[in-house]
């Protein structure tokens, strides 16, 4: 097939290998090199969760989820949530969102009204405000109803700069000024902050109108206070990432491409609720391969990683956290030591198996 004869498919935005390649084959190749030229800046070819110029960290996210309204969330929450948590895992504080509205001839006011309360509680949540935006309406049929675009801003902080310190204790070549995908180093831990799978399966039970015998509901939330306070309170921590489109199996994938090294987990040691389990399994899913809307992966120096857990363990967000694997040289790419003690490669997905989650 010819170039000029391809045409964009929903795999194009779910996350794995069809959109990584999108990214660099095609945004990255006429719009990367356009940024600022300090060593020290994380820039699109970067390709982390956001880009950070000077001591601010910019991120923009759009949002199409559908339905728009989900068990445990709706697209507004999901928005804010999304931009606040993409700036959050570099290690920054998001201290304002701008918000665009695209709207579709015909949408009820109050369903905008219930998604406008959502998103002023969230930003609540997370200690940040919506300053400016955009709104547009286009003709009835084309959209879905609505989509959402947040776009913000980080600085540095305090609890930042102790991390940083507390790393160079462990790693006297550490020199990264933010938390990178490519930070990693060979025995570094491998944290999760909780279960997976929970945002696609309550998604998909909305798009569908499934029942798994109990409700299961998306994780959708700003972890921006948790991350702040790791940072600050144990510090260790060298990278992070919030597993949305692709899951845990995509975020892994790009931790070991960027930072060259292999990343070991252990089956039993991934949480996963007991009704996600049963039903990704009904429905023929990984679980690790669908995509989470309020979880942090984490990579840190050995010598913290208990003491991180154990903060994670005392809080709402990660009372199920757990330690999962580590990096090593010893082979590249991602691998799972299977429960009945084999190794399984866990490769990057194509593609989130359940479209329009985010």
């Amino acid at each position: 097939m010819s170039e000029s004869s391809e045409r964009i498919t929903m795999l194009h935005g779910a996350g794995g290998t069809v959109m990584h390649d999108l990214i660099k084959n095609y945004i990255v190749k006429h719009l990367g090199g356009l940024g600022s030229l300090n060593v020290s800046d994380v820039l699109l070819e970067a390709l982390d969760d956001a880009a950070a110029v000077g001591d601010i960290v910019l991120k923009s996210d759009s949002h199409a989820v559908k339905p728009i309204f989900f068990p445990g969330g709706d697209i507004g929450r999901l928005a804010v949530s999304g931009t606040v948590n993409d700036i959050a895992v570099l290690g920054a504080e998001p201290f304002a969102l701008s918000c665009g509205l695209i709207l579709e001839e015909g949408f009820p006011l109050s369903d905008l009204e219930r998604i406008l309360q959502s998103m002023r509680k969230t930003c609540m949540e997370a200690g940040v405000g919506i300053v400016t935006g955009d709104t547009k309406v286009i003709e009835k049929g084309v959209l879905g109803g609505c989509v959402i675009n947040i776009s913000g801003v980080g600085r540095r902080t305090d609890a930042l700069e102790r991390n940083l310190q507390i790393v160079k204790r462990y790693r006297e070549n550490f020199s990264s000024r933010w938390m990178l995908d490519s930070n990693l180093s060979d025995g570094d831990k491998i944290i999760l902050s909780g279960t997976i799978g929970d945002h696609g399966l309550a998604v998909l039970s909305a798009q569908e109108g499934l029942k798994f015998g109990s409700e299961i509901r998306s994780d959708v939330k700003p972890l921006n206070r948790l991350i702040q306070r790791l940072l600050g309170e144990a510090g260790g921590i060298v990278a992070m990432k919030d597993p949305t489109r692709g899951g845990l199996a995509d975020a892994l994938n790009e931790f070991s491409e960027k930072s060259h090294v292999g990343i070991l987990i252990k089956e039993d040691k991934i949480p996963i609720r007991e009704d996600v389990r049963a039903a990704c399994e009904m429905l023929g899913l990984d679980p690790l391969e669908v995509g989470n809307e309020g979880k942090i992966i984490i990579g840190a120096v050995k010598e913290k990683a208990e003491e991180i857990l154990e903060i994670l363990r005392s809080t709402e967000e990660g009372r199920d956290a757990e330690i999962i694997g580590e990096a090593t040289r010893s082979f590249m790419g991602v691998a799972m030591e299977t429960v009945v003690g084999g190794k399984r490669i866990i490769a990057r997905p194509i593609g989130d198996p359940v479209p329009r989650i985010c």
